[in-house]
């Protein structure tokens, strides 16, 4: 038996493989002032389904997989700890200047973010080392000691420590490590080069800084997680989600914390590039994770996963960059707890302020007023009060309709479905908004990729969301509501490793860079031995980052052979290269020489994966008679919406809009004009139609 945790905004969700293989889904509210208690939360519910005690259900487990978004919003609260910055001297302001990047470039009148750091906590220490690795000046150790002293008198709770050109040559970097040991015990620490061996020196600093921040409250979060589940009953492995789109053992996590950060919304795009193959046999899909205070939107391309190393943390140029490799997922504020308002001009808004867990919208009857996404549909009859979580919460229509005529169809002089519909319409821009900023950025036709929508508040506007985007078929898996959740489930214990080799294609260093990779091998294949131990096979892909000549920035090319020993092997990874610029760029140099800064490797160890897919077991309690209900769309008014229970419909089962389709986790809206089909793969495969 294995469990698969989300912890969310709003829900914290729980999917859990039975001894047969089957997987069953749970839903717990996310308590945000202790988040491990809704996860014990979560498996307390879970017990009470088998039948047995929790103490029980936790013994039978040998896996417990962890996502959370807990060391992002420390980030984003400011709720980490006191962190020093020490830098080569004369380069204090590195995370001031960062890579001068503007949010409005014209716009003076915004102000420049402050430092991760501040000036005030930062230290420069004598020495240098050069580009080409050679010590120019050395370690000035009498001023690294008195700033430790400083330090120590300053209250310092973790250093981050980033040298000028220490990816080359560590070893003023690995002597700073030696001294904090020896004159600040028990402080933990980050060396850049160890951390992030990659070139431009704010990403580094900044995924320094963060890293070092981190470390005392995440090392003791994971360690309580550790110690409560164990009270509680497991004894087995406890691997966490991190946000590079795998697993790694929490203790590994935990002297790097940086791999949580976009822990969450890391796993979304794992499970959806599973259905597309299952359903749609397709290996280009759009993914959109729709929760209950973001929506979080990935594209996966031929079956890959994507990467990016500009990750924020908060708003573009106005937050601060991880620098860090991470899955590329586009947030916005957009979910199921979206505050619907209208602002001074009269114009309707939504998001991108959330209600929350607490006190969520207003039909939660928790003390919320403000009308929300949620309530909108409950308005419209899309959502039954009284099924809502499968009957375990019911909802306050009445709250909902006050919330949504006093805050939105008065000011606006319209009914209350009328502003209802023009909610759920706006929230549906907002999130076709995000779907093309990044499909269109990368040169794809959104219309020409499959949709899926997963979160629990999906179904509510994911039709409406696929007409506009002309999608195909948008596909709405069972298990859709813990996406993430169902993720991790089939996710791979993997890391990745680079380091830094600059040469040319056109005087190719073949020993140096045989050389590197065969390091990188050796690194994958320690990770292996140490925290591949249930792993039944193991994968190591490697990659390069490449730029024709005098190029900016770079891009990441997968090698087409392990090794480039060959005129041949180098032709492949140069056509490799023209072949990926001409995809993301629409042009390519022939005749130009490519350079190759920074090589890296993937190594992937096979521990999870569902025997039986990401299908949830079918529930013989669940109603099967169709039944209806009154339900508002634009266009048509209230009209006759056939219902269904998502668990009893059979394989193949097809059926028309308008029309609803409820699950204890998830409902779906079929709009006029949209059919669905039932999939073998547990699916709700749907045509969108024109409307």
């Amino acid at each position: 038996m294995r469990f698969a945790v989300d912890t969310g905004g709003t829900f914290t969700d729980l999917i859990v493989e039975d001894d047969a293989g089957e997987l069953h889904m749970f839903k717990a509210s996310t308590t945000p002032g202790d988040p491990i208690r809704s996860v014990i939360d979560a498996l307390t519910v879970a017990s009470v389904k088998f039948g047995i005690s929790l103490r029980e259900l936790l013994a039978r487990s040998s896996m417990f997989i962890y996502g959370t978004t807990h060391a992002l919003n420390a980030v984003v609260t400011g709720n980490t700890a006191r962190t020093a910055f020490m830098t080569t001297a004369g380069h204090p302001d590195i995370l001031t200047l960062r890579e001068g990047g503007r949010a409005e470039a014209f716009n003076f009148t915004v102000a420049s973010p402050d430092p991760y750091i501040p000036r005030s906590l930062t230290w420069e220490v004598g020495g240098r080392v050069l580009a080409s690795g050679e010590e120019y000046a050395p370690l000035d150790e009498a001023s690294a000691v008195a700033a430790m002293a400083d330090m120590r008198e300053r209250g310092v709770e973790a250093v981050a420590v980033c040298l000028l050109w220490s990816i080359v040559n560590p070893a003023h970097e690995l002597r700073i490590g030696e001294l904090l040991g020896q004159h600040l015990p028990g402080i933990p620490f980050t060396l850049s080069h160890q951390l992030n061996p990659t070139l431009r020196e704010y990403r580094r600093a900044s995924s320094t800084c963060i890293d070092a921040s981190l470390k005392p409250m995440m090392a003791a979060y994971i360690a309580t997680l550790s110690q409560r589940l164990a009270q509680a009953g497991f004894t087995g492995r406890t691997l966490v989600v991190t946000s590079q789109g795998g697993v790694m053992d929490a203790a590994a996590v935990a002297a790097a914390p940086i791999y949580l950060v976009n822990s969450g919304p890391s796993m979304a795009p794992v499970s959806g590039r599973y259905f597309a193959e299952v359903d749609e046999q397709t290996d280009t899909a759009i993914i959109a994770d729709t929760g209950g205070t973001t929506y979080d939107v990935s594209l996966v391309r031929r079956g890959a996963i994507p990467w990016t190393r500009e990750s924020w943390i908060g708003l573009p140029f106005l937050g601060h960059m991880t620098g860090f490799a991470s899955v590329d997922v586009t947030s916005v504020g957009a979910g199921g707890g979206s505050l619907a308002w209208v602002d001074d001009a009269g114009m309707l808004r939504v998001g991108p302020q959330s209600a929350g867990a607490v006190p969520g919208p207003a039909c939660y009857g928790r003390g919320g007023t403000q009308p929300t996404v949620t309530d909108a549909s409950v308005v419209l009859g899309h959502l039954d009060p009284d099924f809502f979580l499968g009957g375990a919460m019911t909802l306050d229509r009445d709250a909902a309709r006050r919330a949504i005529e006093l805050h939105v169809a008065q000011p606006l002089s319209m009914s209350a479905e009328e502003a209802a519909s023009a909610v759920i319409e706006l929230a549906t821009e907002n999130m076709v908004q995000a779907i093309l900023d990044i499909s269109v950025n990368q040169g794809m036709d959104p219309g020409a990729a499959i949709l899926i929508g997963g979160g629990g508040a999906a179904g509510l506007n994911s039709v409406l969301i696929a007409r506009r985007l002309q999608s195909p078929r948008l596909l709405i898996p069972q298990v859709g509501a813990a996406m993430s959740a169902a993720g991790a489930v089939i996710s791979d214990l993997s890391t990745r490793f680079q380091t830094l080799l600059f040469t040319r294609s056109d005087a190719f260093d073949h020993a140096g860079v045989s050389v590197a990779l065969q390091g990188l091998e050796r690194q994958c294949l320690d990770f292996v031995h140490s925290q591949g131990e249930d792993s039944d096979r193991h994968a190591i892909d490697f990659w390069v980052e490449a730029r024709y000549a005098e190029q900016v920035w770079e891009i990441t090319v997968p090698l087409p052979r392990p090794r480039i020993e060959s005129a041949e092997d180098l032709a492949a990874l140069v056509e490799a290269f023209h072949q990926q610029h001409l995809e993301l760029f629409a042009i390519r140099d022939d005749a130009a020489a490519v350079e190759l800064v920074g090589w890296g490797a993937i190594v992937t160890c096979h521990v999870c994966g569902a025997a039986q897919g990401l299908r949830l077991r079918d529930d013989p309690l669940a109603r099967a008679t169709p039944l209806s209900r009154q339900a508002y769309f634009r266009g048509h008014g209230f009209v006759d919406a056939s219902v269904h229970r998502f668990e009893a419909m059979e394989v193949g089962t097809q059926i028309q809009g308008p029309a609803i389709v409820e699950s204890s986790f998830t409902t779906v809206v079929l709009q006029p004009g949209a059919a669905a089909e039932r999939r073998a793969s547990g699916s709700l495969a749907i045509t969108p139609g024109a409307g």
